[in-house]
């Protein structure tokens, strides 16, 4: 097990999270409107505050000193508290319930990025692009914007020294902690990159790594080393040749999409995805009920509640708990006041039977979470005093 893949996973599921609420605090949003709401629900300003809040604490040098020390790779349900308290660290607010179903898109995001990722190195390309994205957050806050680039600065000097051999050791590492993991995603099934059954449809063709031959190809080599013979078969597949490597700097292009915000990003666009895909109108539209549709497991009404006695904050609940909507799962309903509800809730009789399914694994589930009890508690610990 690699001891350095936790600040991989971290950072790249910080960055998912920040997509996945710009996305909604925007769509709430359309206008940019900076005056108190007709409906009652945010300003502009306080969206921005959120970003800088958690990305503030997220990049913070005591954060970072605890995230960056070699350390074993903590649980899902260690990383989902640890993601919690970062979005509860601003003026904002989840349920379990909508912290639970983001953190599951979050997850399903960063699989399909490793699982495309070309090379154990570019990994750190997925990294970097969540970093790129953060930064472009926050850019309007220069002391956040310094945090990221220290951290970005402390990231790359940790990871440069990594030999092949140990960025395959964090790959297996991370396919590890992901693994089981199948979650259905509208926007994934939609676009055709993932099965019913939650599991990812991928490709057999795309560009190779930087530095890899294309298949197809056989060559025999004599004793001396020297080519003797070379024959061609069919691959399989459509294959490219990497026109350059991304770069592993603090700035420049790093030509890997992954890592990239998928809600802007045309997901068409990807060079990894299947070639018998219609590509047809899936250029994102923020600002459309369809688009807040294909993330009905996730999206819910923002609205402001008092936090404290002088200060207004958003309460984000993503599933409503008492009312159903009749258009079912993945339905939408305008109110009076404009606002976009969307119903997730699962059936009375699917949440039925798998919680007859927990409890078979109670006791190996309690077995567990005592012999990975002390993972992310110096986090947990360091987190509560900032």
């Amino acid at each position: 097990m690699s001891m350095r893949t936790l600040p991989i996973v971290l950072v790249s599921l910080g960055g998912e999270m920040l997509y996945i609420l710009d996305q909604r605090l925007e769509a709430q949003n359309p206008s940019g409107d900076n005056s108190e709401k007709a409906t009652g629900l945010w300003s502009e300003q306080d969206r921005h505050r959120v970003m800088n809040d958690i990305v503030g604490t997220m990049f913070s040098k005591a954060f970072m000193d605890e995230l960056l020390k070699p350390q074993q790779m903590y649980s899902h349900r260690t990383m989902k508290v640890v993601l919690t308290r970062l979005a509860h660290v601003s003026i904002m607010r989840l349920n379990p319930v909508s912290m639970e179903k983001l953190y599951e898109l979050m997850i399903m995001a960063f699989k399909y990025q490793v699982f495309l990722c070309p090379r154990p190195k570019d990994l750190l390309l997925i990294t970097y692009n969540h970093i790129d994205a953060i930064r472009e957050f926050v850019k309007g806050t220069p002391a956040v914007v310094n945090n990221v680039d220290e951290t970005h600065r402390r990231i790359i000097e940790v990871y440069s020294a990594m030999t092949a051999g140990e960025f395959q050791l964090l790959r297996q590492t991370l396919l590890t902690f992901l693994q089981d993991t199948h979650v259905r995603v509208a926007m994934f099934l939609k676009n055709l990159i993932q099965n019913p059954n939650g599991r990812f449809a991928l490709s057999a063709s795309g560009p190779m790594p930087q530095g890899v031959d294309l298949p197809g190809t056989i060559r025999i080599f004599d004793t001396k080393g020297r080519k003797v013979r070379q024959s061609h078969f069919p691959s399989g597949g459509s294959y490219s040749v990497a026109n350059k490597e991304g770069s592993f700097g603090l700035h420049g292009d790093r030509v890997l999409r992954l890592g990239m915000n998928m809600y802007t990003v045309n997901l068409a666009e990807e060079p990894s995805k299947s070639p018998s895909v219609k590509t047809d109108n899936l250029t994102p539209n923020l600002l459309a009920k369809e688009e807040l549709n294909l993330l009905a497991r996730l999206m819910g009404n923002v609205e402001i509640e008092n936090v404290s006695a002088g200060e207004s904050g958003f309460q984000i609940n993503l599933f409503g708990a008492s009312q159903e909507d009749e258009t079912g799962a993945a339905g939408g309903a305008e109110d009076s006041s404009g606002v976009i509800s969307i119903q997730a809730l699962p059936d009375e009789y699917s949440a039925t039977q798998l919680s007859q399914i927990a409890r078979l694994f109670a006791e190996q589930e309690a077995t567990n979470e005592n012999v990975n009890s002390s993972k992310g508690d110096n986090l947990l610990a360091m987190m509560d005093e900032l």
